[in-house]
């Protein structure tokens, strides 16, 4: 077996910590797997402003594939995370092997998050984000808003670990040079039960775009949380 080289990066309100049972599923399995937190989030949260951009948080990534010296990589995103691994395929093509969006945030160059998203959900998030944010962040909230029911056994240990996610990084276009993607293998995998809203419209761009694999898991949003060994098994099978 040829050992692979994954970086699992996180989403909106999450870190590096939401990755801990798929990487040691991973681990087990004989592969390097690395799992950074985004400016402003998690372990970082004490950086948390209003100057976090998509760029910023694309640049943390990047400098992360550099600072390791990775190349080869299963770059994986969830969520949010979409974000900055487009922003990684785009700049550093070379390091990369394949291009994985777990119930990713695909946006194309120029951009934003409040642009793809339905409109009654830009609407109450920012209301959120006026009333309860201070105009910085969109506040955490429950877990059951991933697909984690509020009785699962690591409901407790998300909830504990949730910061709020920087409200700039919404209408923070998305830089990018080249088309999403930039020519790499890409892999959309869709959490279905139940599925996510606010990525209604990417979901259905990827399932309309040709060239991109598209797989499926029965799980929440938080696919890593309710169904690590599920999400592994998907990851393991990436040529």
């Amino acid at each position: 077996m040829t050992a692979k080289r994954f970086v699992l990066l996180h989403g909106g309100f999450h870190g590096g910590w939401c990755w801990r049972d798929v990487a040691s599923v991973l681990r087990a399995a004989g592969h390097h797997v690395t799992t950074p937190t985004q400016t402003g989030s998690g372990e970082r949260k004490h950086l948390l402003s209003s100057e976090i951009s998509l760029a910023m948080l694309g640049d943390d990534l990047v400098n992360h594939l550099e600072a390791e010296e990775l190349d080869d990589v299963v770059l994986v995103g969830h969520s949010f995370g979409g974000c900055a691994i487009s922003i990684a395929a785009d700049r550093v093509p070379e390091r990369i092997r394949h291009v994985v969006y777990l119930d990713g945030l695909v946006l194309h160059g120029g951009q934003t998050a409040f642009g793809v998203m339905p409109p009654d959900i830009v609407a109450a998030r920012r209301r959120q984000i006026a009333d309860e944010g201070g105009g910085l962040v969109w506040p955490v909230v429950p877990v059951t808003a991933f697909g984690i029911p509020a009785d699962h056994p690591r409901a407790a240990w998300v909830a504990r670990r949730l910061t709020p996610h920087p409200a700039s990084t919404y209408d923070s276009p998305l830089p990018l040079r080249h088309a999403v993607g930039n020519g790499l293998p890409c892999t959309y995998i869709a959490c279905t039960a139940p599925a996510y809203p606010a990525l209604e419209p990417v979901r259905d761009w990827v399932r309309a775009h040709s060239g991109w694999d598209w797989k499926e898991l029965a799980t929440g949003h938080d696919a890593m949380v309710t169904d690590p060994d599920g999400v592994a098994a998907l990851l393991l099978a990436i040529d």
